[in-house]
This record gives C-alpha cells, structure tokens and sequence, in this order.
C-alpha cells in the first residue's frame, strides 16, 4: 500500500515501479497538470470516465472534472498492484475518497472512488474511473435518496 508519494519520479519506463508510476500520475493529474501527466502514459493511452465516458488524454479528464467540480481532489486510501505484475504488465488500483467543491461552491468530501490503471512498460496504456459522483448529483438534484 502506497500513500501520496514523497517525491514524484521524473518519468515512467520499463523498471519503474507500478504503483509509484499510477501515485505520481495522480498526484501531477490533480494539479491539474495534463502535460504533465503524459510522460506517464502511453500514446495509445485508452481511459473510460465514470458512464463510460472514453477518453485519450489526461487533458480530458482535467476537462471532464472542470465540467463538473469547481476544483477536485484524490485522497488516496490505497495503490495495490495485483499478484503476478511484471515489468512488462501490471494492473494496478487506487482507491480513496474525492473532496473539493461542486461547480456552486457547495463543498463535499468522503466520495469514494475507485481507479483501475494497466501498465505497459512502464507506461499507463489503460484508465478505468468510477465514482459515487452521479449518485450525489442525483441527491442534490431530488432524484434520489442516500
């Protein structure tokens, strides 16, 4: 189990460790740094947001999340790698909690999330998000109820 890491590796690559690749990915992404965050993935990068959204490159998610939240936040619970990793294959997760504020200011935390990466090589080929983000959209909106 990894936490947020203490400091961010300069780039991704064959050798690297998968959950640090996955940690500081995340950590860049939520600035948001979408340049930044490319040196981390693959130019075939494929990534599926909440609903199925697919998506390219992580200037679509900042976009996505801009649409959506004023600003937005991973507290990061846990980063496992699953059994049997490679240097040339890895599935990794990261789970936590979002916190920050919906586009009208309204401030939340404790939205569980959880994230799917593969790895290739040292670089994120794949992306999967989910969140309870539209179950607390549906509440806010009186469609729902918790």
């Amino acid at each position: 189990m990894h936490g947020a890491p203490s400091s961010i590796p300069h780039a991704a690559g064959p050798g690297a460790d998968p959950a640090a690749i996955v940690d500081a990915y995340l950590t860049i992404l939520m600035k948001p740094d979408p340049d930044g965050a490319r040196q981390f993935v693959s130019p075939d990068l494929a990534i599926r947001f909440t609903g199925g959204r697919a998506m390219r490159d992580p200037a679509e998610c900042a976009a996505f999340n801009a649409s959506r939240y004023k600003w937005v936040k991973k507290r990061f619970e846990a980063t496992e790698v699953v059994a049997g990793a490679s240097d040339a294959h890895a599935v990794v997760y990261n789970r936590g909690t979002l916190y920050g504020e919906w586009l009208d200011g309204t401030p939340f935390e404790g939205n569980r999330y959880v994230d799917r990466y593969v790895i290739q090589d040292g670089l994120i080929v794949q992306m999967d998000v989910w969140n309870d983000s539209a179950e607390w959209l549906l509440v806010r909106a009186g469609l729902a109820a918790l």
